[in-house]
């Protein structure tokens, strides 16, 4: 069965069904070819069911943390992890059937199968069609003018430490879990590392983290760093940086695993019910059939044009596939950008500095633009401040007082370069910055801007004000 389309989209997660939604309000007949669940990573085995986790794990905390706020509770609250995964299945659950519902109302056709890109056959002249195996077994091609790849990636392995989903998980694996181990080793230091040892922390799993690098967090900002590790410390999870895994060392037993980390003081022996490996991501290239078209792949990822074409002008690609800003709202705005280049529209190439970072850990952390030291890499001759959460009554009245709101700016001209959060509900304050750094706003402009009061939002005002010394809260 031959199917024909304006573009087909092989990969249903954030970038590959917004691709096929632009595409269709553009007029285009779009198709989306998906072997798994619609909504992809993002939605099955990251993003959504991973926040619905750490929710339930700060409202943990906050109960038994009840009588800092006037309100006795009977006895100690109670963590029923079985419920906790039934509000995660539900979420998903419920963003699933809207998800379907949004292809149902924009004409996207959506065929379940796995998809593999053909070179020129009977159906085309060209690559770029699309054989899908169906799930019964019988096979369609999907012959479309314009084809976008995006089949985003999955958990990288570390050599020797192959993923086995009991006792060395992968995060998919992690989420997956129907009982909480009674400790934790985190290797990785990154935003999932994060997340799952903030996470498990509340949820009274014992957590060691190991980071190869010399502080956590590596691609935030400094001080950023060194506040999450001093808060993590503080809350009893022990935190391993410039540490070496001596995977040789690993071993896999019947209760647990233990291996060796070498660090700059000699060799240290850790071991722990479970093993969590949070080292980055691998863009899934293969078994996709890009063997059959000119489209290059360079350090294991899809290269494109800043339109997201590959060397086929014909076929695109966008979301992890591509690398660079592995994150879903990325792959969500590439995915708009190469189907609007497809309908002939000017596009605004996509800027990775103006792409919002967030860590929903507690406390989060959120970020836009440069570091500090990334700033001054690139010879910006550049003025900071740093306002603390400490000094705002609205976290004063939440009893979340720990974090700061750091702003880097240019200092003849005053512009923002970067704002870096680390506190209270921070990734909700975030895209006041990024309007700002998208309208090229001066740290004076923005300051202007009147904030509500009590609000969080007032201390990135006045961390606009401090870059000139006219804060009037600290």
């Amino acid at each position: 069965m031959t199917i024909h389309a304006d573009v087909a989209v092989l990969g249903g997660g954030p970038g590959g069904y917004t691709a096929a939604i632009r595409a269709a309000q553009l007029g285009k007949k779009a198709v989306i070819i998906e072997q798994d669940r619609l909504g992809g990573v993002c939605l099955n085995r990251g993003c959504i069911p991973s926040k619905s986790l750490l929710r339930s794990a700060e409202v943990f905390h906050t109960v038994k943390e009840a009588a800092r706020y006037g309100i006795a509770v009977q006895g100690e609250p109670e963590l029923r992890y079985d419920a906790v995964l039934e509000r995660k299945r539900a979420a998903v659950e419920q963003l699933y059937r809207g998800l379907t519902s949004l292809m149902k109302k924009h004409n996207i056709e959506v065929i379940h199968g796995k998809g593999r890109i053909i070179g020129p056959s009977i159906f085309s002249p060209r690559s770029g069609s699309v054989a899908v195996e169906l799930e019964n077994g019988e096979m369609e091609t999907v012959v479309p003018q314009q084809l976008i790849i995006a089949t985003g990636s999955r958990p990288r392995e570390l050599p020797g430490l192959k993923f086995d989903g009991i006792r060395v998980l992968s995060s998919d694996d992690a989420l997956n879990m129907e009982t909480l181990p009674r400790d934790m080793l985190i290797v990785g230091g990154g935003v999932i590392g994060i997340e799952w040892a903030s996470m498990l922390n509340d949820f009274g799993v014992a957590v060691t983290l190991v980071e190869a690098a010399s502080r956590l967090l590596p691609g935030e900002d400094a001080d950023v760093s060194a506040e999450m590790e001093r808060l993590l410390r503080r809350r009893g999870v022990r935190v391993i940086t410039s540490a070496k895994l001596l995977t040789d060392t690993f071993e896999r037993k019947d209760d647990g695993v233990a291996v060796k980390i070498e660090t700059g003081e000699g060799a240290v022996a850790l071991s722990a019910e479970r093993m969590l490996v949070a080292i980055g991501r691998t863009a899934n290239v293969d078994g996709i059939g890009l063997e059959a078209t000119d489209v290059a792949v360079k350090d294991g990822f899809i290269a494109v044009n800043a339109s997201y074409q590959t060397a086929e002008p014909h076929i695109y690609a966008v979301g992890d596939v591509i690398g660079g800003v592995q994150l879903a709202h990325a792959a969500a705005r590439e995915g708009v950008i190469a189907a609007e280049h497809i309908a002939g529209l000017k596009t605004e190439p996509l800027q990775p500095h103006r792409i919002p970072r967030c860590i929903y850990s507690r406390p989060e952390v959120a970020s836009i633009g440069l570091t500090e030291s990334q700033a001054l890499s690139r010879g910006h001759d550049v003025k900071t401040s740093r306002i603390p959460f400490r000094a705002s009554g609205k976290a004063i009245v939440l009893g979340e007082t720990d974090g700061f709101v750091k702003v880097i700016a240019e200092r003849k001209t005053g512009d923002i370069l970067g704002v870096h959060m680390i506190g209270p509900h921070v990734t909700e304050l975030l895209s006041e910055a990024g309007l700002a750094d998208l309208l090229n706003a001066s740290v004076w402009e923005a300051g202007q801007l009147v904030h509500p009061h009590p609000s969080l939002s007032e201390m990135l005002g006045e961390a606009m004000l401090a870059i000139d010394g006219v804060s009037l809260s600290f």
